[in-house]
Order: C-alpha cells, then structure tokens, then sequence
C-alpha cells in the first residue's frame, strides 16, 4: 500500500512540475509577445465604472414634479436631462451623508 501511495505521490509531483513549467512558460511566451508588440505591460487592476440608465425619465418626470407633467410632453428631451440631474443630485446628497466620496458625470450618448 506504501509503495502505491509513493507512486501516485511521484506521479502528482511530476504533473505539478510540468504545470508550474507550462505557466512560467506561458508567462515568458507573453511578456516577449508584448515587448516584441510594443504593448506596455499593464499591471494595475482594471478600473471600475457604475452605469445608470433610468428606463422611463419621461413618467418619472410626470409622476415626480408638476413641472416635469408639463414639460414632458412638450420638451421630452429637457425633461429627460432634468430627471437624470436631479437624480443624480439626490443619489450625490445621499452618498456624501454616508461619507462615501464619489465622482458623477451625465454622459449624452
């Protein structure tokens, strides 16, 4: 029993070399693939970006503010910037009374 136990333990030993072997060479094979490239080695971590998309802005600006009931139907395009202004004012109050520092842009696409 021993001696099956110190094969299968040689066995596993050799395959985990022959791993540790293909990712050091797999690393190599990419570090020269970029520098041959021209492409810097990036090693910070990607950036993170939260996306809102608020589905109706024209039935939130009619349920929300009189205003917004009136303007909706004549000038959806001004009553669509208003409720992503407003929301995003509300949604900067709240963060800044939990001390949470955040950076809102409204990006027109």
């Amino acid at each position: 029993m021993t001696v099956f136990f110190a094969i299968i333990s040689l066995i596993l030993l050799i395959s985990g070399a022959l791993l540790f072997w293909q990712v050091r060479e797999q690393r190599n094979m990419i570090a020269e693939m970029l520098e041959s490239e021209d492409i810097p080695d990036t090693d910070h971590d990607p950036e993170l970006v939260l996306t809102l998309r608020i589905r109706d802005p024209i039935a939130v600006a009619k349920r929300e503010s009189r205003a917004g009931r009136i303007l909706a139907d004549r000038l959806p395009v001004m009553a669509r910037k208003m409720v992503y202004q407003e929301v995003v004012r509300e949604l900067e109050q709240e963060l800044e009374e939990r001390d949470i520092e955040v950076e809102m842009h409204v990006e027109y696409r």
